[in-house]
Order: structure tokens, then sequence, then C-alpha cells
């Protein structure tokens, strides 16, 4: 028998390295574009908790904080479904002697598959000061 040794193609060892290599690429690529699509949830989540907690902290300011103290709600949950996601606030407020302001902390907080997470900001809100309060009595 007779081997005609001008023919052209792969061997069998070649293949199996060109599918290997194909097989490692195709799953590398899915595995990045997979965690990219989580990143871009989680990032999409935590968009949602800032623009939540800047509503939150215009709220308060606009109320103002002595009269959001004296109504004494420090926690709640926002009405809206967002992304099918339930999130609550929370606040904290800490008086610093220096003509009533206040330190005050709004948290932000989500659960997303079984997975807790939160986004706090802080801010100084200055209160009805006393030095106002004398001279609008006084005239």
């Amino acid at each position: 028998m007779k081997f005609n040794k001008t023919k052209k193609g792969f061997t069998l060892a070649e293949t199996l390295v060109a599918s290997t290599i194909l097989c490692g690429s195709v799953l590398t690529i899915t595995a990045i574009c997979s965690k990219a699509l989580t990143n871009t949830r989680l990032n999409r989540q935590y968009e949602t908790a800032i623009s939540l907690a800047d509503r939150q902290l215009s709220l308060i300011d606009y109320v103002g904080i002595d009269e959001f103290i004296e109504l004494g709600s420090f926690e709640g949950e926002f009405d809206e479904d967002i992304y099918g996601l339930l999130y609550t606030w929370e606040a904290t407020y800490q008086y610093e002697n220096l003509d009533n302001l206040y330190y005050l902390t709004v948290t932000i907080s989500w659960v997303d598959n079984s997975r807790s997470y939160s986004l706090s900001v802080d801010t100084m809100l200055n209160g009805i000061s006393i030095y106002a309060e004398t001279t609008d009595e006084t005239g």
C-alpha cells in the first residue's frame, strides 16, 4: 500500500488541541460576561439606594431636623417595589452642641438573593437656631 505524503489536513492531535483551546476560550468569555451582568445589576441597586437616600435626606431637610426628631419616625419602607426589591431606610442623629447642629446618618437596606446590602449617607443639618428664636421674640 502506498501513502501519499502530499495530502494536506490536520491530525487528530492538532484537532483535539484546537478544540480544547476553543472550549477554554468560550468558558472564559462566558464567565466574564456573567460577572459583568452581575456587577451591572448590583451597580443599578446601589444607584437606586443612593437616589432613595438623597430623596429621604431632602425630605428630612424640607421638614426640618427639629420637626423630624419630634415626629419620632426614624425608620420605614419605601412604598414602591423597585426592580422586585424592597428598600428600607433608617435614620440616626446626634446633637453636636453647636448652634443646633445635628449629625444625621441615613441607611438604606435591601435584600437580593438572600444577601443583605446597605448604603449609609452622612450629613450635618442645622436645626432652629437659638439665636434666631431670641431675635424673633425680642423683635
